[in-house]
Protein backbone atom coordinates (compact mmCIF):
# COMPACT_ATOMS: atom_id res chain seq x y z
CA UNK A 1 0.00 0.00 0.00
CA UNK A 2 1.02 3.57 -0.86
CA UNK A 3 0.01 6.44 1.27
CA UNK A 4 0.01 10.15 0.25
CA UNK A 5 -0.88 12.38 1.97
CA UNK A 6 -2.04 16.32 0.68
CA UNK A 7 -2.71 19.36 2.92
CA UNK A 8 -6.40 20.16 1.24
CA UNK A 9 -8.93 17.52 -0.71
CA UNK A 10 -8.62 19.50 -4.01
CA UNK A 11 -5.04 18.44 -4.01
CA UNK A 12 -5.58 14.60 -3.21
CA UNK A 13 -8.55 15.00 -5.77
CA UNK A 14 -5.60 16.03 -8.12
CA UNK A 15 -3.00 13.36 -7.57
CA UNK A 16 -5.49 10.53 -7.87
CA UNK A 17 -6.98 12.31 -11.57
CA UNK A 18 -3.18 12.73 -12.35
CA UNK A 19 -2.58 9.06 -11.75
CA UNK A 20 -5.61 8.40 -14.24
CA UNK A 21 -4.70 10.37 -16.72
CA UNK A 22 -0.76 9.32 -17.04
CA UNK A 23 -2.71 5.70 -17.17
CA UNK A 24 -4.24 6.89 -20.18
CA UNK A 25 -1.50 8.22 -21.76
CA UNK A 26 0.53 5.03 -21.04
CA UNK A 27 -2.23 2.58 -21.94
CA UNK A 28 -5.12 4.44 -24.57
CA UNK A 29 -7.29 1.12 -24.03
CA UNK A 30 -7.35 0.74 -20.58
CA UNK A 31 -10.16 -0.25 -18.03
CA UNK A 32 -11.43 2.12 -15.23
CA UNK A 33 -13.61 1.09 -12.70
CA UNK A 34 -15.31 4.21 -11.47
CA UNK A 35 -17.30 5.37 -8.48
CA UNK A 36 -19.99 8.14 -7.44
CA UNK A 37 -20.38 10.28 -4.09
CA UNK A 38 -18.79 13.78 -3.06
CA UNK A 39 -15.23 12.89 -3.15
CA UNK A 40 -15.45 11.85 -6.84
CA UNK A 41 -16.63 14.80 -8.55
CA UNK A 42 -13.38 16.82 -7.40
CA UNK A 43 -11.74 13.85 -9.28
CA UNK A 44 -13.73 14.15 -12.08
CA UNK A 45 -13.73 18.26 -12.36
CA UNK A 46 -9.36 17.55 -13.00
CA UNK A 47 -9.49 14.69 -15.48
CA UNK A 48 -12.17 17.17 -17.21
CA UNK A 49 -9.99 20.36 -16.85
CA UNK A 50 -7.25 17.83 -18.01
CA UNK A 51 -9.07 16.49 -21.08
CA UNK A 52 -10.01 19.74 -22.53
CA UNK A 53 -5.95 20.63 -22.14
CA UNK A 54 -4.85 17.84 -24.24
CA UNK A 55 -3.64 15.44 -21.42
CA UNK A 56 -6.80 12.78 -21.01
CA UNK A 57 -7.94 11.09 -24.03
CA UNK A 58 -10.76 8.49 -23.20
CA UNK A 59 -11.47 7.77 -26.49
CA UNK A 60 -10.04 3.66 -26.52
CA UNK A 61 -10.65 3.63 -22.75
CA UNK A 62 -13.63 2.06 -21.37
CA UNK A 63 -15.35 2.50 -17.81
CA UNK A 64 -17.46 0.20 -15.01
CA UNK A 65 -19.68 1.70 -12.54
CA UNK A 66 -19.18 0.19 -9.33
CA UNK A 67 -22.79 0.32 -8.70
CA UNK A 68 -26.80 1.79 -8.97
CA UNK A 69 -29.54 1.95 -7.18
CA UNK A 70 -32.79 0.02 -7.33
CA UNK A 71 -35.57 0.72 -9.18
CA UNK A 72 -34.47 3.89 -10.81
CA UNK A 73 -34.23 4.63 -14.71
CA UNK A 74 -31.66 6.32 -16.64
CA UNK A 75 -33.74 9.55 -16.64
CA UNK A 76 -33.86 9.49 -12.49
CA UNK A 77 -31.82 12.66 -11.15
CA UNK A 78 -30.60 10.35 -8.12
CA UNK A 79 -29.50 7.58 -10.70
CA UNK A 80 -25.76 7.21 -10.87
CA UNK A 81 -25.95 6.90 -14.49
CA UNK A 82 -26.76 10.37 -14.38
CA UNK A 83 -24.40 11.23 -11.45
CA UNK A 84 -21.64 9.82 -14.17
CA UNK A 85 -23.21 12.06 -17.28
CA UNK A 86 -22.98 15.33 -14.94
CA UNK A 87 -19.79 14.76 -13.64
CA UNK A 88 -17.88 13.15 -16.44
CA UNK A 89 -19.25 11.60 -19.30
CA UNK A 90 -20.36 15.23 -21.22
CA UNK A 91 -16.84 16.49 -20.46
CA UNK A 92 -14.97 13.98 -21.83
CA UNK A 93 -14.45 12.12 -24.66
CA UNK A 94 -15.03 8.42 -24.17
CA UNK A 95 -17.56 6.96 -26.71
CA UNK A 96 -20.97 5.71 -24.66
CA UNK A 97 -20.61 2.46 -25.87
CA UNK A 98 -17.83 1.69 -24.18
CA UNK A 99 -19.68 3.10 -20.65
CA UNK A 100 -20.75 0.40 -18.67
CA UNK A 101 -23.32 0.48 -15.80
CA UNK A 102 -25.18 -1.94 -13.76
CA UNK A 103 -29.12 -1.84 -14.80
CA UNK A 104 -31.45 -0.90 -11.10
CA UNK A 105 -34.62 -1.82 -13.15
CA UNK A 106 -33.67 -5.03 -14.76
CA UNK A 107 -36.11 -7.55 -14.87
CA UNK A 108 -33.65 -10.35 -13.49
CA UNK A 109 -31.79 -8.72 -11.32
CA UNK A 110 -29.21 -12.35 -10.68
CA UNK A 111 -29.62 -12.58 -14.24
CA UNK A 112 -28.06 -8.39 -14.34
CA UNK A 113 -25.08 -9.09 -12.40
CA UNK A 114 -24.15 -11.85 -13.62
CA UNK A 115 -24.13 -9.67 -17.04
CA UNK A 116 -21.55 -7.08 -15.62
CA UNK A 117 -19.81 -9.71 -14.45
CA UNK A 118 -19.49 -11.26 -17.88
CA UNK A 119 -18.88 -7.89 -19.18
CA UNK A 120 -15.77 -6.86 -17.02
CA UNK A 121 -14.26 -10.08 -18.47
CA UNK A 122 -14.65 -9.53 -21.58
CA UNK A 123 -13.19 -6.19 -21.73
CA UNK A 124 -9.94 -8.33 -20.01
CA UNK A 125 -10.37 -6.80 -16.48
CA UNK A 126 -10.20 -3.78 -14.39
CA UNK A 127 -7.05 -2.20 -15.17
CA UNK A 128 -7.70 1.01 -12.37
CA UNK A 129 -10.16 0.96 -10.04
CA UNK A 130 -10.89 4.60 -8.54
CA UNK A 131 -12.71 3.74 -5.17
CA UNK A 132 -14.10 6.54 -2.56
CA UNK A 133 -15.23 4.68 1.13
CA UNK A 134 -18.10 5.54 3.42
CA UNK A 135 -18.16 6.65 6.59
CA UNK A 136 -18.95 3.30 7.82
CA UNK A 137 -16.44 1.76 5.72
CA UNK A 138 -18.25 0.68 2.64
CA UNK A 139 -16.55 0.54 -0.56
CA UNK A 140 -18.95 0.44 -3.34
CA UNK A 141 -22.14 -0.77 -1.82
CA UNK A 142 -20.37 -3.75 0.16
CA UNK A 143 -21.66 -2.25 3.69
CA UNK A 144 -20.40 -3.26 7.18
CA UNK A 145 -21.82 -7.06 8.24
CA UNK A 146 -21.29 -10.08 9.63
CA UNK A 147 -19.79 -11.42 6.01
CA UNK A 148 -18.98 -9.80 2.00
CA UNK A 149 -20.35 -11.06 -1.06
CA UNK A 150 -17.70 -11.72 -3.50
CA UNK A 151 -19.08 -10.74 -6.85
CA UNK A 152 -21.78 -8.00 -7.91
CA UNK A 153 -25.07 -8.84 -6.15
CA UNK A 154 -28.04 -6.98 -4.69
CA UNK A 155 -27.23 -4.68 -1.70
CA UNK A 156 -29.20 -3.61 1.34
CA UNK A 157 -28.26 -0.15 2.11
CA UNK A 158 -27.98 0.62 5.83
CA UNK A 159 -29.28 3.93 7.17
CA UNK A 160 -26.06 6.07 7.69
CA UNK A 161 -25.44 5.22 3.68
CA UNK A 162 -29.18 6.48 2.75
CA UNK A 163 -28.89 9.36 4.91
CA UNK A 164 -24.91 10.53 3.04
CA UNK A 165 -26.69 10.15 -0.59
CA UNK A 166 -29.97 11.91 0.42
CA UNK A 167 -28.88 14.92 -1.61
CA UNK A 168 -29.46 12.95 -4.40
CA UNK A 169 -32.94 13.18 -3.80
CA UNK A 170 -34.06 16.16 -2.77
CA UNK A 171 -32.69 15.90 0.74
CA UNK A 172 -34.63 13.01 1.70
CA UNK A 173 -33.20 9.99 3.07
CA UNK A 174 -36.31 8.73 3.03
CA UNK A 175 -36.63 8.67 -0.43
CA UNK A 176 -33.20 7.08 -1.23
CA UNK A 177 -34.13 3.74 -2.21
CA UNK A 178 -33.38 0.66 0.22
CA UNK A 179 -31.60 -1.41 -2.51
CA UNK A 180 -28.78 -1.46 -5.02
CA UNK A 181 -26.28 -3.77 -7.00
CA UNK A 182 -23.18 -3.04 -6.98
CA UNK A 183 -19.81 -4.94 -7.56
CA UNK A 184 -18.61 -7.64 -4.75
CA UNK A 185 -15.40 -7.20 -2.86
CA UNK A 186 -13.54 -10.47 -5.02
CA UNK A 187 -14.71 -7.87 -8.38
CA UNK A 188 -12.98 -5.03 -6.66
CA UNK A 189 -9.69 -7.21 -5.55
CA UNK A 190 -9.86 -8.45 -8.87
CA UNK A 191 -8.71 -5.01 -10.46
CA UNK A 192 -5.11 -4.88 -11.52
CA UNK A 193 -4.58 -1.61 -9.53
CA UNK A 194 -6.41 0.51 -7.26
CA UNK A 195 -6.26 4.52 -6.22
CA UNK A 196 -8.46 4.92 -3.14
CA UNK A 197 -9.00 8.90 -2.12
CA UNK A 198 -10.54 9.97 1.17
CA UNK A 199 -11.03 13.33 2.46
CA UNK A 200 -12.39 14.92 5.29
CA UNK A 201 -12.48 14.32 9.32
CA UNK A 202 -15.68 11.99 8.92
CA UNK A 203 -13.23 9.17 6.67
CA UNK A 204 -10.71 9.29 9.69
CA UNK A 205 -12.35 5.75 11.09
CA UNK A 206 -12.53 3.70 7.98
CA UNK A 207 -8.97 5.35 7.15
CA UNK A 208 -7.47 4.46 10.54
CA UNK A 209 -8.85 0.55 10.00
CA UNK A 210 -7.54 0.41 6.36
CA UNK A 211 -4.02 1.89 7.23
CA UNK A 212 -3.79 0.19 10.95
CA UNK A 213 -6.50 -1.92 11.44
CA UNK A 214 -7.40 -5.86 11.30
CA UNK A 215 -9.11 -6.77 8.11
CA UNK A 216 -12.85 -7.37 9.24
CA UNK A 217 -16.04 -7.87 7.46
CA UNK A 218 -17.13 -4.49 10.16
CA UNK A 219 -15.08 -2.44 7.86
CA UNK A 220 -15.30 -3.74 4.33
CA UNK A 221 -12.12 -1.40 2.93
CA UNK A 222 -9.81 -2.82 5.35
CA UNK A 223 -10.08 -5.69 2.48
CA UNK A 224 -7.90 -3.39 0.75
CA UNK A 225 -4.74 -4.50 2.36
CA UNK A 226 -4.78 -7.89 0.68
CA UNK A 227 -4.16 -6.18 -2.63
CA UNK A 228 -0.75 -6.22 -4.16
CA UNK A 229 -1.33 -2.57 -5.88
CA UNK A 230 -3.30 0.09 -3.61
CA UNK A 231 -2.70 4.12 -4.35
CA UNK A 232 -4.39 5.57 -1.09
CA UNK A 233 -4.26 9.47 -1.12
CA UNK A 234 -5.77 11.52 1.85
CA UNK A 235 -6.32 14.96 2.84
CA UNK A 236 -4.60 15.72 6.11
CA UNK A 237 -8.13 15.71 7.66
CA UNK A 238 -8.39 12.37 7.07
CA UNK A 239 -5.62 11.42 8.91
CA UNK A 240 -6.18 12.47 12.17
CA UNK A 241 -6.52 8.64 13.71
CA UNK A 242 -3.29 8.17 12.35
CA UNK A 243 0.49 8.71 13.74
CA UNK A 244 2.28 9.39 10.41
CA UNK A 245 5.40 10.88 9.14
CA UNK A 246 6.07 13.94 7.88
CA UNK A 247 7.85 12.17 4.95
CA UNK A 248 4.44 11.56 3.95
CA UNK A 249 2.78 15.17 3.23
CA UNK A 250 2.60 16.63 0.38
Amino acid sequence: MKLSVFRTAAEAARAAAHVIALRLRDDPYTVLGLPTGRTSIRVYDELARLHGAGGADFSKAHTFNLDEFLGLSVADRGSFRRFMEKHLLTRVNLPRDQVHFLNGRAADLEKECLRFELAIADAGGIDVLLLGVGANGHIGFNEPGASLFARTHRARLRPETRRTNAALFGGRATAVPREALSMGMATILAARSIVLIATGRAKSRPVASLVTGRVSTSWPVSFLQLHPDVRVMLDQAATTRLHLPDSLAH
